[in-house]
């Protein structure tokens, strides 16, 4: 759909029912949930859908070991509830993934393995699969690299893993499909008001052209994660703060560091916290930190304490330390934890919590990525309320995604970077079979071709560089040198698609490169 299609309905189609504010997680899911009950739904996002914490995950859908640990069994009953509505939904993007934990003192043992049963038993119908104990050889067997010594078996526990961000792009089109208007590059400036001084609309520019635009609705959602402060704000200046960010930092490594399939959980590190280290696209994901952040920002950096820490931790469970030369891509997001003043942000719940202004801007805070679908049905609920909508059932339990193809269905790709894409796979390698060199790879260190370029801007709303290769692909975070060489062949393919000029293909280029260098250890 083009661009000036979408501003025009922007404009044009209210009022609204629905205008949600921000494209991350909880925003998409609420557009998603807000359209398919019927309502006319608007979402604007500032930069790009999951330019923030929603692109920035450890890839899991999980119920939350940690938090089981913590004693909160309501929280993790309820994500891994979600976890299994996921997985059944979006088989094309939630995969079932083997984690062991390692035990290198016997008392683990009986420790791990009761604690993660109570996990296989909250999950009921909807478990993936079940844990078990495991002897010292069948862990190694699992983990070839896994450090050796003193090893006294493993407990195998399942959850399920995903892509966030390309999980955004098929909640952008499952929206688009149930007759919502969604509309990134859009930052909202300001709250309109109607006579009763009710909060009745948002104004918001168009970062391409500068123009802005009013847009009317019933009712507003704020679902801007850790930038639901400044919206608040927008409403009344003396609104108290009702999120504190936490920056967590994960590092890409190169799959050899973690030979097969199965992930590791290592629950105690230096600080207590627990780490990970997961098979993902090919590559080793391990992260993550857990540090209050001073401030939300679009961009956090690892700081240097947070890389060694990760480094130091994940080599004490793999045969083969990682260095710092070792890193493909750092980075860093910060969650949205719903501010408790003198707590420590890693023994934060991930528990979310709703917030209506005097003036009506309802605000939702808090939560995961696992219980997105549960915070848009909990949001919309008090949304049609404020709203004075006629209420509709909630559908999202059972609505398949996008892109959905039953697991054992043989149209299923198998090519991980296409499996994402699930039944709307053939219109990608269409357009790779239309353009000129559009199976030739972006880059030989990544699996993408060069026709994904098109397809994301033609059908999933990318207009930059960073749009492309940091979230409709994930070459930023599988490679940052090798995205950032990429760029200039990336940034042509869009101009010509979009009809831009060299200059505004230089800019791009010069803009993703300082980027991409924030993700590069040198």
């Amino acid at each position: 759909m083009k661009r000036e299609t979408l501003i025009n309905q922007a404009v044009t189609g209210g009022p609204w029912d629905v205008i949600v504010i921000g494209g991350g997680a909880t925003g998409l899911g609420t557009a998603v949930d807000a359209s398919s009950r019927g309502y006319r739904t608007l979402l604007l996002e500032q930069v790009d859908f999951a330019k923030a914490t929603s692109s920035r995950s450890t890839k899991l859908v999980h119920g939350g070991v940690r938090y089981l640990q913590q004693g909160n069994i309501s929280l993790v009953r309820e994500a891994l509830h979600e976890r299994g509505l996921m997985y059944r939904n979006a088989p094309h993007l939630v995969t079932n993934l083997a984690f062991v934990v390692p035990r290198y003192k016997w008392w683990e043992g009986p420790f791990y393995g009761i604690g993660l049963k109570l996990y296989d038993l909250l999950a009921g119908k909807l478990n993936l699969s079940k844990s078990q104990s495991l002897k010292p050889e069948a862990t190694l067997e699992l983990i070839p690299n896994l450090e050796s010594e003193g090893l006294d078996g493993g407990t195998q526990y399942h959850d399920g893993q995903f892509d966030d961000a390309r999980m955004c792009a098929t909640l952008v089109r499952t929206a688009l499909d149930q007759g919502a208007t969604m509309l990134n590059h859009a930052v909202v400036t300001g709250l309109l008001r109607n006579e009763e001084d009710h909060v009745s609309g948002v104004r918001f520019r168009d970062q391409e052209t500068g123009e802005e635009h009013d847009a009317h609705a019933a009712v507003v959602i704020n679902a801007t994660g850790v930038f639901a402060n400044s919206i608040r704000h927008m409403d009344d200046v003396e609104s108290q703060s009702v999120v504190e960010p936490s920056r967590g930092v994960h590092l890409v490594l190169d799959a050899s560091f973690l030979q097969g399939d199965t992930a590791i959980m290592v629950p105690h590190t230096d600080d207590g916290r627990v780490l990970f280290v997961i098979p993902w696209h090919e590559r080793c994901l391990v992260g993550t930190t857990d540090e209050q952040a001073p401030e939300p920002i679009l961009e956090p950096r690892a700081t240097d304490q947070e890389i060694e820490f990760i480094l130091r931790n994940a080599g004490r469970y793999l045969a083969r330390d990682p260095e710092r030369s070792d890193v493909r891509s750092v980075f860093a997001g910060l969650r949205p934890l719903v501010k408790h003043a003198g707590e420590e942000t890693k023994k934060i719940s991930r528990e979310h919590e709703i917030v209506v202004s005097r003036g009506g801007l309802v605000t939702i805070i808090g939560g995961k990525w696992t219980t997105y679908r549960k915070m848009a049905d909990d949001v919309m609920d008090h949304a049609i309320d404020v709203g004075g909508l006629d209420r509709q059932p909630c559908v999202t339990e059972d609505l398949h995604v996008r892109g959905y193809l039953d697991r054992d269905d043989p149209a299923m790709p198998v090519e991980n970077w296409l499996r994402v894409y699930g039944s709307d796979a053939p219109e990608v390698m269409g357009i790779c079979d239309e353009i000129d060199g559009g199976h030739q790879l972006i880059h030989e260190r990544l699996p993408y071709p060069r026709g994904v370029v098109i397809h994301a801007v033609r059908h999933e709303l990318a207009r930059t560089v960073e749009d492309v290769l940091a979230r409709r692909m994930r070459a930023l975070l599988l490679d940052a040198a090798a995205a950032s060489e990429a760029s200039e062949d990336v940034a042509n393919l869009i101009a010509s698609e979009l009809d831009r000029d060299q200059q505004w293909v230089l800019d791009q280029v010069k803009e993703f490169k300082e980027l991409a260098a924030g993700y590069q250890l040198v």
